[in-house]
């Protein structure tokens, strides 16, 4: 049987994957030991990105190749901007930080790099390309968060929810449809269309790793 095209994007990138499971960030979520500062910083700078994925996921809706897709990543905007970024709401509130203050931070420089290149690629690449960019941070997030699940949840409540949120049935069913659709997208693409494809995965993935890692060094612009 022919390996997935998803799949193979996946083992393509595995370093980069096991380096982020390993990532002191989300093994201090895992086992409740993470300064809240760094997850403090953490909520701030995603819940900008956020912002620019449900952008993403909007404009994917524009690209979408028929209606049965377009509705699916419409359900997607909605859930990252009534869902996902709800939970960040509510870790802010705990913090006494009002939602209008979320989005007056300014964006770290890998957030700001990371959300300019996952735009660029929703601009200038195929639909498949932006599949391609998106998929690593889905795909990333449920993998984590159902390998953190296994393990048993933290003393620490705040962790708890953000396992639960990222291990959820729906999360894990949202994050198997796109994996598919990229499958049926990769269908019978000439090697220099899977080739950007993979480029566009591999770079996100690393962003991702550097995401972790700015969360945890609390970056800040240096001027």
């Amino acid at each position: 049987m022919a390996e997935r095209f998803a799949d193979y994007l996946h083992r393509r990138a595995a370093p980069i994957w096991e380096a982020q499971h390993q990532h002191p960030f989300v093994q201090g979520i895992g086992d409740g030991t993470l300064d809240v500062e760094k997850f403090k910083h953490w909520v701030k700078q995603d819940y900008l990105y956020l912002i620019d994925y449900a952008r993403l996921f909007a404009m994917a809706v524009a690209r979408a190749p028929d209606l049965k897709t377009m509705t699916k990543f419409a359900e997607l905007v909605h859930a990252v901007l009534n869902v996902e970024m709800d939970l960040h709401r509510s870790y802010a509130r705990e913090w006494g930080i009002s939602a209008e203050d979320l989005e007056k931070t300014h964006k770290a420089p890998t957030c700001q790099a990371y959300t300019d290149f996952l735009l660029r690629t929703a601009t200038l690449g195929s639909f498949s390309e932006l599949i391609g960019a998106l998929l690593p941070c889905m795909w990333g997030f449920c993998e984590i968060g159902v390998m953190l699940a296994k393990h048993g949840m933290p003393a620490d409540a705040r962790y708890v929810k953000w396992i639960r949120m990222y291990s959820a049935a729906e999360f894990v069913e949202l994050t198997e449809w796109i994996r598919d659709l990229m499958d049926q997208l990769a269908a019978g693409l000439p090697q220099t269309e899977l080739q950007r494809i993979e480029d566009a995965f591999l770079t996100s993935s690393r962003f991702e790793y550097a995401f972790w890692d700015m969360s945890c060094r609390q970056e800040q612009w240096p001027v």
